[in-house]
């Protein structure tokens, strides 16, 4: 990877990082807002990628399939967050259809996008929430740093070439290993700062960088796979050096759904 992308990447990192960082830590309507605005971009995005006929349409339906039930969910009710996300599928559905588009996928966009933004409102609005997006954000980073640094110096062989051609089974291993560490170094250091992860220890917190790292790299692969199946090298360019959010989220989309289980079951007292 030349020195220039690298550099370009880095840039970009460090301008979004902080303003993730802080909407997170936040919450309330920084956070909701900035969910609210990549909700958004992610189904225009899917839109472009997935429909040729009539893309801005079917992002538009995408994403207020995806806003309506986000929003439910954000006010409290995530019961009836799932039925309009349910139903938002199936008016896009309907919608891309009467458009002569794809509703099948007009209809998987919603769900795809929408399932993890909820259960990522779901998490923020935990008493516990900001350290647990945190902690998710962190992992999901640290994973997909890590692949691509150890990818790109160690190469070797290749992970799953017939969709996605340059990731190695080193980089894969790096990022297991680097969101093991991130998961350990934030428990630790957010504990030692007066905010520590209720049931969970410094082991328990390495369990759980493993399994949000193993449904980041996971995340990474079904989008790429996603991308080959229509025919498209990025999701989009809105990202200098990254390409599309959605091509940057992709891991995360995974590994929210990871977390938000384990938080679950710990809260529940089935795990710890």
């Amino acid at each position: 990877m030349p020195a220039r992308d690298i550099g370009m990447r880095a840039a970009s990192a460090a301008v979004l990082a902080p303003l993730a960082i802080i909407a997170l830590w936040t919450g309330g309507w920084a956070f909701i807002i900035l969910m609210g605005l990549a909700a958004g971009i992610l189904a225009m995005e899917w839109g472009a990628i997935s429909e040729r006929r009539a893309p801005v349409l079917t992002g538009v339906a995408v994403a207020f399939a995806v806003l309506g039930a986000m929003i439910a969910a954000y006010v409290g009710d995530f019961s009836a967050a799932l039925v309009l996300l349910v139903f938002g599928a199936i008016a896009s559905a309907l919608f891309a259809r009467a458009i002569k588009a794809s509703g099948l996928d007009a209809a998987y966009g919603v769900l795809y996008i929408g399932w993890p933004m909820l259960l990522l409102v779901w998490l923020r609005n935990l008493p516990d929430g900001g350290r647990w997006t945190i902690l998710l954000f962190s992992v999901t980073w640290a994973a997909d740093i890590a692949a691509y640094l150890v990818g790109n110096m160690l190469k070797g062989p290749k992970l799953w070439p017939r969709f996605s051609p340059n990731k190695t089974w080193s980089g894969f291993a790096g990022g297991l290993i680097g969101g093991v560490i991130a998961a350990v170094a934030v428990v630790w250091v957010l504990a030692d700062a007066g905010f520590p992860f209720s049931g969970v220890s410094l082991a328990g917190a390495a369990v759980v960088g493993l399994a949000g790292a193993l449904a980041t790299m996971a995340g990474d692969l079904w989008e790429s796979a996603l991308k080959r199946r229509f025919g498209v090298k990025d999701a989009g360019a809105i990202i200098p050096g990254h390409g599309g959010l959605l091509d940057r989220v992709d891991g995360l989309m995974f590994a929210v759904v990871v977390i938000a289980v384990i938080k679950f079951l710990i809260d529940w007292g089935l795990v710890g």
